[in-house]
């Protein structure tokens, strides 16, 4: 009489179960949870060291302009004369950088990486129209701009506010494109959409601030000014 067959346990394979499935689902969604967060902070700080980048471009090309100037900005000389005063002092942001389109070399730097104003578009070039069979956008108004315009920016007082993020909220209120005045007691503060809570300026003396909303206050005492003029885009 032949035995009856008895399956060795050490070569069967238990099949895959209903059970080990949401295990396994469950380490990937634990695994995700910690994983993307740290993704999200890195694009964060990418994004502002790019930021960050810019803004030095900037200050740089401020700075190059004032040598063949008199050792002024742009909006500090009046338009006759090359400059952009009168229009600066209007809120017409972007002739100031229009103007140092030389210096510049690109419009695209002019853009925020983490810019959110759906109505704003990045500029390819500095001509004011972009020929026929070519692609790309011209510089062309404020909408091609996410840095304001620091009024009373001097050379020659290096803590003065040259450029910087415009994504402010003044008394709980994002401020319109013209000219802003803060001063040393204003209820000024950062969005969190672009940076976080937080933003950058440059200064006029060509140095870049990455700053939280405690710190921009700071910042604008440190000036020196009773009253800071920026004229946003």
């Amino acid at each position: 009489m032949e035995r009856g067959f008895k399956p060795n346990p050490k070569n069967s394979r238990r099949a895959f179960s209903f059970v080990d499935l949401l295990m396994i689902m469950a380490a990937l969604a634990g695994i995700t949870f910690l994983v993307l967060p740290v993704i999200a902070r890195r694009h964060a700080r990418s994004s502002k060291i790019s930021c960050t980048n810019n803004l030095k471009q900037v200050g740089l090309a401020y700075r190059q302009w004032a040598i063949d100037n008199g050792d002024k900005f742009p909006m500090s000389v009046s338009v006759t004369n090359g400059g952009t005063m009168e229009l600066a002092e209007n809120g017409i942001v972007w002739l100031t950088f229009a103007v140092m389109s030389n210096e510049l070399n690109t419009p695209k730097i002019l853009f925020c990486p983490k810019e959110t104003n759906p109505k704003r578009v990045i500029a390819t070039t500095f001509a004011q129209f972009v020929a026929v069979g070519q692609t790309g956008a011209p510089f062309a108004g404020n909408t091609n701009v996410s840095y304001f315009v620091g009024l009373d920016a001097d050379e020659t007082r290096p803590d003065t506010i040259l450029s910087g993020d415009d994504n402010f909220l003044v008394s709980g209120a994002e401020p319109k494109s013209g000219v802003l005045l803060l001063w040393t007691n204003s209820q000024v503060a950062w969005t969190k959409d672009r940076h976080v809570n937080q933003g950058n300026l440059a200064l006029a003396d060509g140095s870049v601030l990455g700053l939280t909303t405690p710190m921009l206050k700071k910042t604008l005492v440190k000036t020196g000014a009773a009253t800071n003029r920026l004229a946003m885009p």
